[in-house]
């Protein structure tokens, strides 16, 4: 038996995101078979202010929207910050959410909902922002980023900043539901 502590957030945003990475630095220093982490940063801000604070030999890798989230032809990440975080060694990656992507088109075009709407719903129930932790792991598992089966921290939020971090053993999209969530580190009660 195990007692470890989890970080609450009054509410979910991004007036967490320095707490948040604090908490996931005490967590790898806590934890060091942790190798890799990933983090939900369309911007690449918050990907940049996690390696500003982590010491060690981490690998950093940012998920953001995919090409045409916010326009067609747009990339909320700026070639700039993809060139910044690469000099310090962080790749980005952008592809279609792993929970969205094509099946989003079908149900805006004919309605309706599709499983995947489902699963994600149900992880939204306990925080917006460990819906986003599981969906980049398998994004960033199919783009073969991680490997599937090692844990790794996943860090995620909604719109700006970040206020979820969890440990959890990644899968490919295809095995869905063998993701295993193993801790939560943070996340906003409400």
């Amino acid at each position: 038996m195990a007692r470890k502590f989890i970080t609450y957030f009054d509410k979910e945003g991004e007036d967490y995101t320095d707490e948040l990475i604090m908490a996931v630095k005490d967590k790898l220093d806590a934890s060091p078979g942790i190798k890799r982490i990933l983090i939900a940063s369309s911007s690449g801000a918050s990907a940049l202010k996690l390696y500003e604070a982590i010491d060690g030999d981490i690998e950093i890798i940012n998920v953001t929207h995919h090409m045409g989230f916010s326009g067609p032809n747009e990339s909320d990440i700026s070639e700039d910050m993809v060139a910044k975080l690469e000099k310090v060694g962080i790749k980005t990656y952008l592809g279609s959410h792993a929970f969205s992507g094509a099946a989003r088109g079908v149900t805006n075009k004919y309605g309706g909902y599709s499983p995947l709407d489902v699963v994600a719903d149900t992880l939204r129930m306990f925080s917006h922002g460990v819906k986003v932790a599981a969906e980049i792991s398998i994004m960033a598992a199919d783009a073969g980023l991680i490997p599937v089966g090692e844990e790794i921290i996943a860090i995620g939020g909604r719109g700006h900043g970040v206020d979820t971090a969890v440990i959890l053993t990644p899968v490919n999209a295809k095995d869905l539901f063998k993701l295993q969530f193993h801790e939560i580190i943070a996340m906003p009660r409400d």
